[in-house]
């Protein structure tokens, strides 16, 4: 006040003062007609009528504690209560009381159930680690389906074995499997295998296939398609070809002979953007090194003739090493499994 009050007796305005301190004209104005400077503003100083008393407060929650209302919910304990023609206070209170205690949480703790992310893997050559899944394709009889099996190597994203079947079956899986095996010449103890956890995944007859070739299973977690990438997204590349079928397949060999020209060009023609841009037979053969040598030379070559045409490095074309499935986040997270 004293500030203003020197400033307005040179020639200042006073709003031009309050703007410089942060006030308002009115609180001023205000402050100039009040007798007292003090705090005005009312407080509350009285407690509900209807509060629960610490009596009421420890009644509810002793209830709420009780062995036969330990795994219940309010929800719960209130109307088995009533049944006994007790009333302690409402569902609201006892939460309300359970909250401001710390006692808020999923009191059925044996229902509880922790989904871990499986196991990080890593693979660094071909036929180290698969990934398989099954997908629908749609048949020309409303609510019948036909169902393609298609295992995907890791590291070079080929299509190592297929086959469409007319249902859902651990059998067929397993002679899938086995049929892959046998053509890629995999050894006991050198593949792991990922799946989600449907049925035919861990149906009797595919583990004892796992357990018979020396093959160790690997699965995600219940409902989470995530953990299984790879198969997934080529099951999307597969329905959002151009040439995917825009009506339904009229039998099991028309499925089969689209499914077969389908993989044909997956593995042989598309170039595949997650490994540089070659086929994924050419890294399933180790030929994908020298064609990235060349690319890069040809870059390099390009660079020294016309060098104003890049402020920095060319394009990369460096062999990519390892292939992650799931891999973990974070320093404490353990280390990866790698293939063997």
């Amino acid at each position: 006040m004293k500030w203003i009050e020197e400033a307005c007796s040179h020639g200042a305005r006073l709003k031009a003062c309050c703007d410089i301190l942060g006030i308002s004209c009115k609180t001023i104005q205000r402050w100039e007609s009040s007798s007292s400077l003090t705090d005005k503003r009312t407080e509350k100083k009285s407690a509900p009528h209807n509060k629960f008393s610490e009596e009421e407060r420890a009644k509810i929650l002793k209830a709420a504690n009780e062995n036969c209302f330990s795994d219940l919910s309010p929800a719960k304990i209130v109307p088995i209560l009533a049944d006994r023609g007790e009333y302690i206070g409402s569902e609201s209170t006892m939460y309300r009381i359970l909250k401001a205690e710390g006692q808020i949480r999923h009191r059925q703790e044996s229902k509880i159930r922790n989904r871990y992310k499986p196991k990080a893997i890593v693979a660094t050559k071909p036929n180290q680690v698969y990934t398989w899944d099954i997908t629908y394709l749609k048949s020309n009889i409303d609510g019948k389906f036909f169902y393609l099996y298609l295992f995907l190597d890791l590291f070079s994203r080929k299509i190592v074995g297929w086959q469409v079947y007319d249902r859902e079956s651990s059998e067929y899986a397993s002679d899938v499997l086995e049929a892959t095996c046998c053509s890629e010449n995999v050894t006991r103890g050198d593949l792991i295998l990922h799946s989600d956890n449907g049925g035919p995944m861990k149906g009797s007859t595919m583990l004892v296939t796992l357990q018979k070739l020396g093959i160790i299973p690997s699965f995600s977690r219940p409902g989470v398609s995530n953990d299984n990438p790879y198969s997934e997204s080529l099951f999307r590349t597969l329905k959002y070809a151009p040439e995917f079928p825009k009506t339904p397949f009229e039998s099991l060999n028309k499925a089969r002979e689209w499914v077969s020209t389908f993989v044909n060009w997956y593995n042989e023609e598309h170039l595949h953007s997650a490994i540089k841009f070659v086929t994924p037979s050419q890294r399933h053969q180790g030929l994908d090194k020298k064609i990235l040598e060349h690319r890069h030379e040809v870059y390099q070559e390009a660079k020294r003739q016309n060098p104003n045409r890049w402020s920095g490095e060319t394009r990369d074309w460096k062999y990519i090493n390892e292939v992650f499935l799931n891999p973990e986040k974070g320093k404490n997270e353990p280390k990866l499994v790698h293939a063997v």
